[in-house]
């Protein structure tokens, strides 16, 4: 099924999101969480695609294994950077020939000192040019990354609402955002979305709060505020199980606040863990086969 129709329905939406094992073992742990969480009817699952593609087959593998043993809709994440137009091509085709519908279309991380990326290389420079090479195929249901406190290269929020508002034009139909702490972000980040005429669906990134200093590293990875109230309710914990309750009741609260106003579509990063999923979902008062 294609998510544009999924949230076409405007009922609540709860989504998962996983990252391809690096072995065989955990990869065949990653099914049983899959199937696992499947109990709270999530409206589909993404699988993460590395950094230049690094885990392509990975990704290809599990998004297969996925459909194929659980049923549930799934989207691959798909980036463009170092990848040529035929290289794209030939993936998407593939995507198609084994039942994929939705594809979560990015540009990536550049590699390391590189700043733009040269027009004449044959690729895309950007996550605009790889939705409008998608759109014309017709098959794909295409989200895109959106990000409340701006693209980690971009420091002018108007600037990075300008290139959102080329992704959607391109042929985007629903954006998942990045994770976020601060709910006031995502507020203003709506109201510059309403100012610049977005208004496709925009699905909320939930990252669940496990341990201090993996959110820590995260955060440093992509800009992302950790505020105030959220670090000292965790230099309270004691010990590991402390601080896991004080982070998902805190990440709790920051998803009661949303639906408080109005938003109902939530990605979940699962860290491909059980326990930590369950909890947030408990948190938010999604019990299984509640959705």
């Amino acid at each position: 099924m294609k998510i544009k129709d999924i949230l076409a329905k405007k009922e609540m939406c709860i989504s998962f999101e996983y990252f391809p094992p690096k072995t065989l073992e955990a990869e065949n742990q990653l099914l049983e969480t899959v199937h696992t969480l499947k109990s709270y009817n999530p409206k589909y699952v993404s699988v993460t695609y590395g950094a230049g593609g690094s885990t392509r087959e990975g990704t290809r593998r599990i998004v297969k294994r996925v459909m194929d043993e659980t049923g549930l809709t799934t989207m691959p994440h798909l980036t463009c950077v170092g990848s040529t137009k035929d290289d794209i091509r030939a993936i998407l085709d593939d995507y198609k020939s084994i039942g994929v519908e939705n594809v979560l279309a990015m540009r990536g991380d550049l590699p390391a000192g590189m700043t733009e990326i040269a027009p004449e290389s044959g690729g895309f420079q950007h996550a605009s040019d790889l939705v409008g090479f998608i759109k014309p195929m017709n098959h794909f249901s295409i989200g895109v990354a959106v990000y409340p406190e701006g693209h980690i290269q971009t420091s002018i929020l108007e600037e990075d609402i300008k290139y959102t508002k080329l992704k959607i034009d391109n042929g985007a139909d629903f954006g998942i955002t990045q994770m976020f702490f601060d709910n006031r972000y995502m507020y203003d980040f709506m109201e510059r979305a309403e100012k610049a005429g977005i208004n496709i669906p925009i699905i909320c990134g939930i990252m669940p709060v496990a341990r201090y200093d993996q959110i820590k590293k995260f955060c440093s990875l992509c800009r992302t505020t950790i505020p105030k109230a959220l670090e000292d309710e965790l230099s309270k914990a004691n010990g590991p199980e402390d601080e896991l309750k004080r982070g998902m009741d805190y990440v709790g609260r920051q998803v009661d606040d949303l639906m408080a106003h109005g938003f109902k579509n939530f990605h979940i990063f699962t860290l491909n863990r059980t326990d930590v999923t369950a909890t947030l979902m408990n948190n938010m008062g999604v019990k299984p086969g509640a959705v």
